[in-house]
């Protein structure tokens, strides 16, 4: 009888560390393969945000001197009216007012338009170049395995080993 207490006990003692590390082997999370992408240095160095942006200016060019324009002029009437107010007739300061009055309101209207539609450009350039850019980074990520792909300016701290910055710029300013 002690002789099976002591053999229980024992196969007990020699489960115990097989069983818990067979337990934490099967209970383990699998390791994850991370990367990091510094999306914001991709887009400062690409040629193709440059070439983007400088269609981009180039279209918009022709607007925004014809704003500048307004704007010198109107000052002109603004400065005129300053200057000359105490010697022109009541009826010539007035509408001198009124068409200042006019003159600013409509150029406002121009800038908010303006503003409306560079705004509604830029958008639809950054999400074109974004789109692009998730595309090459999903494709790295399935091609290497990678569980998971953050952006490096959201990290603290990444080896080198796991950054694919170079990567993706390569593959991007290809397309």
């Amino acid at each position: 009888m002690k002789h099976k207490v002591i053999a229980l006990l024992g196969s007990i003692l020699l489960g115990l560390p097989l069983g818990s590390a067979f337990a934490a082997e099967t209970t383990q999370a699998p390791s994850l393969k991370i990367a990091v992408v510094n999306v914001q240095q991709i887009l400062q160095q690409s040629a193709k945000v440059t070439d983007l942006s400088k269609k981009l200016e180039d279209q918009f060019k022709p607007r925004q001197q014809k704003l500048s324009d307004q704007q010198k002029s109107l000052q002109d009437e603004v400065d005129k009216l300053k200057k000359d107010s105490s010697t022109m007739a009541q009826k010539e300061r007035d509408s001198l007012q009124k068409k200042v009055e006019l003159d600013r309101a409509a150029l406002v209207k121009q800038v908010v338009s303006y503003q409306q539609d560079l705004n509604k450009e830029q958008s639809q350039i950054m999400q074109g170049l974004l789109s692009d850019l998730n595309g090459i980074v999903s494709g790295i990520a399935r091609k290497n395995s990678y569980n998971l792909v953050l952006d490096a300016q959201a990290v603290v701290y990444a080896p080198d080993s796991t950054d694919i910055t170079k990567q993706v710029s390569e593959q991007f300013n290809r397309k």
